[in-house]
């Protein structure tokens, strides 16, 4: 993602490898920062199970993170022209500050 080393009009080639190009199935993720970096931890989750099973972590520079939404953004509303308004089911009540226990508040 970082390109400040990159000529003008300079393309990336990118290499997948055919393990990575299986691709990893995630259903759920926690999202967790301190100053220098970006925590985004993918799991599965399977339905009536209290654990979710973390099957990828990736680390980002602020920097990156933040491109990543924008990219992410951008990538939706396609998405959304060509395909249709994603549903996200029932509309719920605005949320304060996620942590990262999205089950509760942590108290015992």
């Amino acid at each position: 993602m970082d390109n400040k080393n990159q000529q003008p009009g300079q393309q990336v080639q990118i290499e997948v490898s055919p393990e990575v190009a299986r691709g990893i199935y995630s259903n759920f993720a926690v999202i967790s920062h301190s100053h220098a970096e970006f925590v985004v931890d993918c799991a599965s989750m399977l339905p009536g199970q209290p654990k979710a099973q973390v099957v990828s972590r990736i680390l980002l520079a602020p920097e990156h993170a933040k491109r990543l939404a924008m990219a992410l953004q951008e990538n939706i509303m396609r998405y959304e022209s060509e395909f249709g308004t994603i549903d996200l089911g029932q509309p719920q009540a605005p949320q304060g500050p996620r942590t990262a226990n999205p089950f509760g508040n942590g108290e015992a």
